[in-house]
């Protein structure tokens, strides 16, 4: 059984936003009765081919967008965020990517971001080896972001999933938007 709301399909166990602004919680789907679906503009359909990608398609043969996209009515209206007042925007893989790439990175250097307080606070030296790693991740991540950015397709898009791999179909390295340096 798949659920539908508008033209996109929602995840059963998974919270989800309506175009009105308002987060349903992650068991709407065992707590809600047909007419509760009804009320809130969710169809039942019958089950659904989920041989995608869910990284990169909201359904088979629906693709998610690169670049971010200003959230309409069916009106053509602009939906407003009730909590902000400005106009709704559903992120694009870009932007959600290289969010991602921010928040792994920040991940890799966190364990060494100590170093950096004790050089403010003591002016002791940080060794040049935690040095020359949280440089490498800095230059990893704006090779990342680059290459996200750098794309105009969603084939290409993927194509930064690819891992590279020898004759023997073994890899040899990180794909493009994972290729951040081994820890220190």
């Amino acid at each position: 059984m798949a659920y539908k709301y508008k033209d996109r399909y929602l995840k059963v166990g998974k919270a989800w936003q309506d175009d009105d602004g308002f987060k349903h919680p992650y068991n709407w789907s065992s707590s809600w009765s047909s007419d509760d679906l009804t009320k809130w503009g969710v169809t039942v359909e019958a089950d659904v081919d989920t041989s995608y990608d869910d990284r990169f398609y909201w359904a088979k043969g629906i693709e998610r967008k690169l670049a971010d996209v200003n959230v309409v009515d069916d009106d053509g209206k602009a939906v407003i965020d009730p909590t902000t007042g400005k106009q709704m925007v559903q992120l694009g893989l870009k932007s959600i990517w290289v969010a991602r790439t921010k928040t792994t990175a920040n991940s890799l250097m966190s364990s060494s971001d100590w170093y950096v307080t004790r050089k403010a606070e003591t002016d002791t030296a940080i060794p040049s080896d935690i040095s020359t790693y949280r440089t490498a991740v800095r230059t990893a991540t704006k090779t990342i972001e680059d290459k996200i950015n750098a794309v105009s397709t969603l084939a290409k898009f993927i194509e930064l999933f690819d891992v590279p791999v020898d004759s023997d179909g073994k890899p040899t390295g990180n794909a493009s938007i994972n290729d951040f340096p081994d820890e220190v």
